[in-house]
């Protein structure tokens, strides 16, 4: 099988390393002659990798018995609405701040449970940047503030949070957690759909604060309350074992990288090798994003026309870069340049947007 490079947005390239192990794994786990994927949920194998990934994913935040982390399932999607369920109670509102389609539809879905003010948004500008602190409006009272840490449609990024003072701040992360240093402690609540940085499609991870859960709502459907989850520890019903499992290999992989500070070093150098052809192309290609929000996750741009887009792309896929159409809301070119894309595969991809403007521009 010839090797490829992987640009796509998610479901998404996961570290080579990790697909080996658990190839090694599959068939037949810790000598146990059957399948991780095989095995039950209350099996102490199975028990020890929840637990490990629990841990060493507070260990890579920084954080420790004052946060939960939670495996659930339903994607960033489901928690669209699980966090205003939980968090929203009558008579109250939260503040969100949109930068970008992930942020519109969070917000969207938290308008079917209550009352939702928007604090601020760039869509005036075609969600180019994130808002600067002067331009957040925010309620004191408001039950939580919500924020997109990283749009991968549009491909901006905070670079630096907003100060919400002591109202919490809940932020989406499904597309850069772990992809740099976190200030954790500034988050009441993060979540995250693991198909990025993570791990596989299946599973989405929760972080919250234990002062933020005891405010969650006790007259909810069981399954859709935190507190259910955070109690039994992920495993009040079935979870997704093998997406788990995957994931915890996948924190080992990071850590074994150097850990957060590490991780973003190398993001820093992979996104700088892609943006430097942008901006010395003369406006052959044109990013999306401003470039003080730029995302180190997700590389979006434009050539002259449509027609120059596809050809790019299926000459793209033809040299076995894959996954480089933008997301069809928005069309151009989108480069997802998670954690587990090395250097090499930025490096073909510049050398190729190089070759193909000499010979179309």
């Amino acid at each position: 099988m010839s090797a490829i490079y992987n640009f796509n947005a998610g479901p998404a390239i996961l570290p080579a390393p990790v697909l080996d192990r658990a190839q090694r794994e599959l068939r037949d786990y810790q000598g146990r002659g059957m399948s991780i994927l095989e095995m039950s949920h209350r099996s102490p194998e199975y028990e020890a990798i929840n637990a490990e990934a629990a841990e060493r994913l507070k260990r890579l935040l920084g954080v420790g018995e004052e946060y939960h982390v939670l495996f659930l399932q339903g994607g960033a999607s489901m928690q669209f609405a699980m966090l205003p369920l939980n968090f929203l109670p009558p008579g109250a509102s939260a503040d969100y701040v949109l930068t970008g389609a992930w942020a519109e539809k969070a917000y969207e879905e938290a308008l079917r449970v209550g009352q939702t003010r928007v604090a601020a948004s760039t869509a005036e500008t075609g969600y180019r940047s994130v808002p600067s602190q002067a331009d957040v409006t925010l309620d004191p009272r408001a039950a939580y503030v919500h924020i997109t840490s990283n749009e991968t449609i549009q491909g901006v990024q905070w670079h630096a949070w907003p100060d919400v003072g002591d109202v919490p701040l809940v932020a989406d992360m499904s597309s850069d957690l772990l992809s740099r240093p976190l200030e954790t402690h500034r988050f009441a609540l993060i979540y995250a759909g693991a198909q990025k940085n993570l791990g596989p499609a299946g599973v989405t991870i929760v972080v919250v604060r234990d002062a933020f859960l005891q405010r969650a709502s006790a007259h909810l459907p069981v399954m859709l309350r935190y507190a259910t989850h955070a109690k039994n520890r992920s495993l009040y019903n079935t979870p997704p074992v093998f997406a788990v499992y995957m994931v915890n290999l996948v924190l080992a992989w990071i850590e074994e990288q150097g850990g957060l500070a590490a991780i973003e070093e190398r993001n820093r150098r992979k996104a700088a090798t892609l943006y430097r052809v942008i901006d010395e192309s003369g406006g052959f290609y044109r990013g999306h994003a401003d470039p003080k929000h730029r995302s180190l996750m997700n590389v979006t741009f434009r050539l002259p026309d449509e027609t120059l887009e596809k050809r790019f792309v299926a000459e793209a896929t033809a040299q076995g870069m894959v996954g480089l159409a933008g997301h069809r809301s928005v069309g151009g070119i989108r480069a997802s340049i998670y954690n587990a894309m090395g250097q090499d595969g930025c490096d073909a991809l510049a050398t190729f947007m190089t070759d193909f403007m000499r010979r179309n521009g």
